[in-house]
């Protein structure tokens, strides 16, 4: 299992930094693909699709679509807008499709639009910055760096537990591991790139902290669902969500925090 883990560990990497290195449209339409299975992922958790191909799933899918193309053109115009109109598109399945769905059915399947989609956005939307090819790196070192760190610290000294009932395996002394590795890691980070050590140390360790909260968030929603994963797409992970459920958080916390912090 650990060899599993590890093979696709390593291939997930390679993957990111092939795709992230180039940019554009090659990082554009990954992130799409990922969004897409992310999306079928949730909605088979939450119900919006039980057996078959739902019309209220497509409503999400193009959503999803519709909001991307905002971001090629202009994010900060047409953003907000792509987000109303696919809540407005589900809710057109709503209601003339009426009682095909419930309301619940509708609330999670526009959550997987937001959740998904537009959270995984902002890891092209910074990589889009003014030295967006450095910075874009800091959500994977805070979300994938801390939940390394996190693991190792808590199997070594790990007495505490953070969360029992949601997540009995985390401990207190993991999490102060993993904001300080994650922090460790963005101030390195930074001095062997010419970036600014303690702003990017900082940038971490708020991420940090956020990719835990995203990594429980996911972890809530299997146990409201009562799945162990939410998928098998990746060997020894689970799905798309399972391993990017704390990225899903960090994304933005990065890019708000480049331009606050970094003034970008």
């Amino acid at each position: 299992m650990f060899k599993t883990r590890l093979l696709s560990g390593i291939l997930l990497v390679a993957i990111a930094l092939v795709t992230i290195i180039s940019g554009g449209y090659v990082l554009l339409f990954t992130l799409a693909c990922v969004s897409v299975i992310g999306m079928q992922e949730l909605y088979r958790a939450m119900k919006v699709r039980e057996e078959k191909f739902e019309l209220l799933e497509l409503a999400g899918y193009l959503g999803a679509a519709l909001y991307y193309g905002a971001v090629v053109a202009d994010f900060e115009k047409y953003g907000t807008m792509a987000i109303l109109l696919s809540l407005v598109m589900m809710m057109f399945v709503y209601v003339f499709t009426y009682p095909k769905y419930n309301a619940h059915q509708v609330m999670a399947a526009f959550f997987g639009v937001v959740y998904v989609a537009v959270m995984l956005s902002f890891i092209l939307l910074t990589r889009n910055l003014e030295g967006g090819k450095y910075i874009v790196w800091l959500i994977f070192l805070c979300s994938w760096g801390c939940d390394t760190c996190a693991y190792c610290v808590g199997m070594l000294i790990g007495r505490h537990k953070m969360a029992p009932v949601l997540s009995p395996k985390k401990s207190v002394e993991g999490a102060v591991g993993g904001v300080v590795g994650a922090a460790v890691l963005g101030a390195v980070y930074a001095a062997a790139t010419g970036g600014r050590p303690v702003e990017y140390a900082v940038i971490c360790t708020v991420g940090a902290l956020i990719s835990m909260v995203g990594d429980l968030a996911a972890s809530a929603i299997k146990r409201n669902q009562e799945i162990k994963d939410y998928g098998k797409l990746i060997p020894g992970h689970g799905g798309i969500l399972d391993r990017f459920d704390s990225v899903i958080f960090t994304a933005p916390v990065i890019y708000y925090l480049a331009k606050l912090v970094l003034g970008l």
